[in-house]
């Protein structure tokens, strides 16, 4: 299963020319994960966070810019995950407008704790509610 979602291009993510200045994807793809705990694992991230001292930072990322976007553009969403372990996942997301790749992105991220700032098991539920979205065709 993939966690699906759209989003604008607003004004805000332009540079001069009118198109996503590529630094303004890297703060979707983060929006994005946070609306996946929010909306498609039911597990609010500011709860994640905030209550339960976890954190989730990126130790990789691979990013594809293969189409600019514009100003006004809606952009579909489409996150899955790869690979699922102990304490770290790997995702693999992609933008496209229309039937338009924009950006594809493979992501490795990591459970820690914002106690020691280690690395730490996900916690049970979290990982249950995470194993619908593993799944072997995430996108290229």
């Amino acid at each position: 299963m993939k966690f699906l979602a759209t989003r604008v291009v607003r004004f805000a993510d332009c540079d001069p020319a009118g198109i996503v200045f590529y630094p303004q994807y890297l703060v979707m793809l983060n929006t994005l994960v946070e609306q996946w705990f929010d909306e498609g694992l039911r597990i609010p991230f500011a709860q994640y966070i905030g209550t339960r001292r976890t954190g989730l930072p990126t130790v990789r990322l691979e990013v594809d810019f293969t189409a600019i976007s514009r100003h006004g553009d809606t952009l579909t969403q489409e996150l899955g995950i790869e690979k699922l372990g102990r304490s770290s996942l790997v995702l693999r997301t992609q933008f496209k407008g229309g039937d338009e790749l924009r950006l594809r992105v493979r992501q490795v991220l990591v459970c820690t704790s914002l106690e020691t700032h280690l690395p730490q098991g996900f916690p049970d539920d979290v990982r249950l509610a995470m194993q619908p979205f593993l799944d072997q065709e995430t996108p290229a």
